[in-house]
């Protein structure tokens, strides 16, 4: 499998290709699957995703998928399963510290983001895993997010208008 994941990394622009096409077809076939119902595709897309996506890039089914962000490496194949970059232990040699045989997968991720159209998209911060994915079709979770509207209402409004938490508390210090 990790050779397969290295060759993966190593054509990352045509797998981007690939699954650029891939997205466009399933996002057109949206109404027929909201038809049949995203629950009852649920086990079938998690099969059919586990397959391809475990031979290609060693997916661990996290659910939340950052390949395309990624350059075609999986981040959760990251032993300590750090999303947003490396840790501090890379190896002079682009080696992980915990596993010194394995290139490091942000080493892999930032060299097969400058492959992709999308290369930019690997300084985007990752959001924290839900875990209760764990298991389920990211390729259906794409589809749901697009559908589901933005937050709307006084709680959203307020969490836009209010600074961050650091922000707050920079400017109690400045007071002080």
């Amino acid at each position: 499998m990790y050779t397969v994941r290295l060759w993966t990394v190593r054509h990352a622009g045509a797998m981007g290709a690939i699954y650029a096409a891939f997205e466009r077809a399933l996002t057109a076939c949206d109404p027929l699957l909201r038809w049949i119902g995203y629950d009852r595709l649920e086990t079938p897309a998690v099969l059919v995703e586990r397959g391809v996506k475990g031979f290609l890039f060693d997916c661990q089914m996290c659910g939340q998928c950052a390949l395309s962000a990624t350059g075609a490496s999986c981040p959760m194949n990251c032993p300590k399963q750090l999303r947003n970059g490396p840790c501090g232990g890379v190896r002079p040699n682009g080696n992980c510290e915990v596993k010194p045989e394995m290139r490091c997968v942000w080493v892999e991720a930032y060299e097969g983001s400058q492959k992709i159209a999308t290369g930019a998209e690997i300084h985007r911060v990752q959001k924290p895993l839900d875990h209760r994915k764990w298991g389920r079709s990211a390729w259906l979770g794409v589809l749901r997010q697009r559908r589901e509207p933005p937050p709307t209402g006084p709680a959203a409004k307020t969490r836009a208008a209010s600074p961050p938490a650091e922000a707050k508390s920079k400017t109690i210090d400045r007071a002080a």
